[in-house]
């Protein structure tokens, strides 16, 4: 088994269909399978061998496509870094992941050198380093077949986001991306004349994982972005392009605030949400200016995905995450690991093929990952319903305390979206000294508009209990984001704790 081979199937049955599209240059799939044969043919060359860890760290583009599947037709595991890395949070995860060569961008040089120079790394591929990826590319590799690898051996090495403060990185399979891949194209029923829009960082499992790869195991299109940028997003659609359309809850709020919605849009069929959790209030609006449903599915760095909430539209479920797929067990627990009984709160727990095998080098937070039996814990508070579909109410460490009463931020959050002054908010809870913590809530008000904290609490106290209600409304012009558009409370907190 091999990953790569869903890309030589796809060129083996549609040679001649483009497979990428970088703004206005077409790359068959017959093309991008040649690049990546030249480039395993090299790497094996250059003495790489099957398990070497293999980094990626640049932005997204054609090229980083080709050096993904070149290193997993040589056997080798691609372990794909933000582009957003700089200095020592570079160098940190590069000598972590024990890299023996990695591709990047020339503005990280310095740094990757310095990597050389500690014998942690041996080659540097980008301008101005050892050798630039077009000479991998160059010359006749003749007929590549990726090499075969047992179905639990590592494919990928992903790092989370790192909400706890130190990034994981998730060794993902060959059999566990494939299942992920096909299970994604079956929810979505994917064809080979779609065409899917992806400005996502592939580092990010909703990138990598559920726009590229299953997008080439299906022969589909991808329309490529380096980084979300409205102005080119919205000619695309409109040129009529794309029919899948991908983005975070952040993005789809933008996209709220424009005229003639629907008509922008274009020919765009599917639209999905994923990375964070999608207000109900903005599926609703989504819906009544555009006339389609906002999907959602639920899934995560280590495990993905888990649920789809939507394979028969008609059973489309807002506010939840869905059913899970095919093949993927979902348990609620307590603290203890008790399983908890239908409609009772508890921590979501998952086994299937598509978990992670382990933390990399880090045989502790592997241990505290997993339940006995193979069951990853998630990190993520959840209830199954009467229909057994699933639905996330936050994340554990996101809970608050305030005055010895629970309050989870997201149902918080949900009831501010549905203030039409609102365009964005984040609920954290604050230090204080005669409740423990206290609700702090973070609103973007609408272009425009103002948000009167009075007005909003007074609407809050008709709909949550009087200890949800946020003691204190800080108005800001944006919140901090990810790369993958997730707001980051930690940086919220953060900021405001130091002033």
């Amino acid at each position: 088994m091999n990953l790569a081979r869903n890309l030589e199937r796809s060129a083996l049955f549609f040679p001649d269909r483009p497979a990428i599209k970088e703004g206005e240059i077409p790359i068959t799939y017959q093309a991008l399978n040649t690049r990546a044969s030249r480039v395993a043919a090299s790497l094996v060359k250059m003495g790489v061998r099957p398990g070497d860890h293999i980094g990626l760290c640049a932005p997204n583009s054609a090229d980083w496509i080709a050096f993904y599947f070149g290193v997993l037709k040589a056997g080798a595991v691609a372990v794909t870094l933000s582009s957003a890395l700089m200095g020592e949070e570079l160098t940190a995860l590069a000598s972590h992941a024990k890299l023996r060569l990695i591709l990047s961008v020339e503005a990280k040089l310095k740094e990757l050198e310095q990597l050389k120079s500690d014998s942690v790394l041996e080659k540097v591929i980008c301008p101005g380093g050892d050798m630039e990826l077009k000479a991998l590319m160059t010359g006749d590799a003749g007929p590549f077949s990726a090499f075969d690898r047992d179905r639990v051996d590592t494919a990928a090495i992903l790092y989370t986001g790192g909400t706890t403060g130190i990034p994981k990185g998730a060794m993902l399979t060959h059999e566990g991306i494939n299942y992920s891949s096909y299970s994604i194209a079956y929810y979505e029923r994917s064809v080979e004349t779609d065409v899917a829009l992806c400005f996502l960082p592939f580092n990010h499992v909703f990138g990598q994982l559920h726009i590229m790869n299953s997008t080439i195991l299906t022969a589909g299109c991808l329309e490529l972005l380096p980084t979300f940028d409205l102005d080119r997003v919205l000619a695309m659609l409109q040129q009529g392009r794309i029919t899948k359309f991908f983005a975070v809850p952040t993005v789809y709020v933008r996209l709220l605030g424009l005229d003639d919605l629907k008509k922008k849009l274009g020919n765009v069929r599917y639209s999905f949400s994923a990375g964070a959790s999608m207000p109900m209030e903005i599926v609703k609006q989504w819906k009544e200016r555009t006339g389609l449903d906002i999907f959602e599915s639920y899934g995560m760095t280590e495990a993905m995905p888990v649920t789809f909430n939507h394979y028969y539209p008609s059973k489309h479920g807002v506010g939840s995450v869905g059913e899970p797929v095919h093949g993927v067990e979902v348990q609620i627990r307590d603290t203890s690991g008790a399983i908890m009984k239908q409609g009772h709160e508890g921590e979501v727990c998952i086994r299937g093929r598509s978990v992670m095998t382990a933390y990399v080098h880090n045989p502790e937070a592997t241990r505290g990952a997993f339940w006995e039996g193979g069951w990853f814990r998630s990190g993520d508070v959840g209830v199954f319903d009467q229909d057994d579909y699933l639905s996330i109410v936050d994340r554990i460490k996101d809970l608050i305390i305030t005055g010895g009463e629970n309050v989870y931020p997201r149902e918080v959050e949900e009831a501010l979206y549905a203030v039409p002054e609102v365009e964005e908010c984040a609920i954290i809870g604050l230090p204080d000294k005669e409740w423990g913590e206290r609700v702090v809530a973070f609103v973007v008000p609408k272009q425009g508009a103002s948000v009167q904290p009075d007005t909003v609490k007074r609407f809050l106290k008709s709909r949550l209990s009087a200890f949800k209600v946020p003691k204190e409304y800080i108005i800001v012009n944006e919140l901090p984001k990810s790369a993958a558009g997730k707001i980051l409370k930690r940086d919220l907190r953060k900021q405001h704790l130091q002033k």
